[in-house]
């Protein structure tokens, strides 16, 4: 088949076996035209406990060498965790509700879903747009499908939210997981867009929780909702904050005033909220009277709180941990042009505009401005009362510098 495509074809080979591997590719660097490879290998092979267990090791946490255990129990759930277990305590009750991955089961924590429900999940492998148009059909026949995908892959089915989802208005849910950084899986796969691409769709609601507890609330928030609806969560460990026993649906379209102030205005999204509360209660120490805005909803944007809130202050900061071009904060800076505030100045906190390298989460917010430190210092200089010069952010490196060499490469 593949030569009828004019494609040549060699193999299969032992993708295991240098001997032969070495001196095949050096033929078929050779031959004229495409060439198809067939290599054969087994995932994990020369380490038992990865050919036992291939899908756990495709991108595990430190474990122990000898057992492949992991090694140590985190302390407190993934929000990943929290979503998908609040996802089948709605299950439970709403037979409409049915869960679609594609090919990422384990990493999106359907398998915890799957687990209760398997006749009602739904792997459609490597195909991201065929999932959100499956999800679309499986709406207009009255389910409410829930579409759980890493923020970096849903830019691949772009079109078809747009076309299939937003246009119907059809209730489909959006688990965006790994939204912002998300440390050591590179510069690829860093949730930096979803905020922004998202925001421009009619129909479209876009949520963020601040802490694992207002997520179950969101889960719940979306799967009611009678169109397109998006709740974005970060890679890594909840919080710990105390979970209501009971979900609860959130108006849609309304944030929270967490503290009032009459200086400035810190108004955030998502996790990054706890980082402006505590920078809040440093300013608040040094006599500078600080509001800070939970803002939940990126879309929806709750105008008339946070034209309210910035009516009675002098200085605005909003923080978000996704790209500034056509954020969360462009949305506040339209929403206080549109409010008529006019006489306030204002500061965007968020991702530049570049593709962010690899690196630690709390390193990259560190770097970024993305810290109670750094809201803090941008609070400062924004008001003229800087501690400390302003650093010029730069990339460290292109991607083509930053890609994998040798004991470099990771999973």
């Amino acid at each position: 088949m593949s030569e009828a495509i004019w494609l040549r074809y060699a193999g299969p080979i032992d993708g295991h076996n240098f001997e032969h591997l070495l001196p095949t590719l050096e033929n078929v660097l050779k031959m004229r035209g495409p060439v198809l490879l067939h290599v054969i290998t087994k995932k994990g092979l020369g380490y038992e406990p990865a050919v036992n267990n291939p899908v756990w090791f495709h991108a595990c946490p430190p474990f122990v060498r000898e057992t492949g255990a992991p090694a140590k129990k985190a302390a407190r759930p993934s929000y990943t965790q929290i979503a998908i277990e609040s996802l089948v305590k709605l299950a439970r009750h709403d037979k409409r509700i049915v869960a679609i991955t594609a090919a990422m089961c384990e990493g999106t924590g359907l398998n915890i879903f799957e687990k209760e429900f398997p006749d009602r999940i739904y792997d459609v492998g490597i195909a991201e747009q065929h999932a959100v148009t499956f999800a679309a059909g499986l709406a207009t026949q009255g389910l409410r499908p829930v579409v759980a995908m890493y923020s970096t892959f849903l830019q691949r089915a772009y079109d078809q939210v747009v076309h299939d989802v937003a246009t119907q208005n059809l209730p489909v849910t959006f688990c965006i997981d790994r939204g912002g950084l998300v440390a050591e899986d590179g510069t690829t796969h860093h949730g930096a867009f979803d905020y922004a691409f998202l925001r421009h769709m009619p129909n479209m609601v876009v949520m963020a929780p601040k802490d694992e507890n207002e997520l179950q609330h969101m889960m719940k928030t979306c799967v009611e909702h009678d169109g397109p609806a998006s709740v974005r969560y970060p890679r890594g460990l909840t919080l710990g904050v105390t979970m209501d026993q009971e979900q609860k649906a959130l108006p849609i379209g309304k944030g929270e005033l967490l503290q009032e102030g009459t200086d400035v205005a810190i108004v955030a999204i998502g996790v990054s909220v706890w980082h402006a509360i505590t920078a809040a209660k440093r300013l608040e120490a040094e006599g500078i009277s600080t509001a800070v805005v939970n803002a939940r909803f990126v879309k929806p944007l709750d105008q008339d709180l946070i034209v309210g809130v910035a009516k009675n202050v002098r200085y605005v900061v909003t923080v978000e941990e996704g790209c500034k071009m056509g954020g969360f904060g462009s949305a506040v800076l339209e929403a206080l042009s549109d409010g008529g505030v006019t006489d306030v100045r204002t500061k965007v906190l968020g991702l530049p505009d570049w593709y962010i390298e690899q690196g630690p989460q709390d390193f990259l917010r560190e770097r970024y401005g993305l810290t109670a430190e750094g809201i803090y210092q941008s609070v400062k200089e924004l008001i003229g009362q800087a501690t400390a010069p302003a650093r010029e952010q730069r990339p460290l490196a292109t991607l083509a510098d930053r890609l994998p060499h040798g004991d470099e490469q990771g999973s």
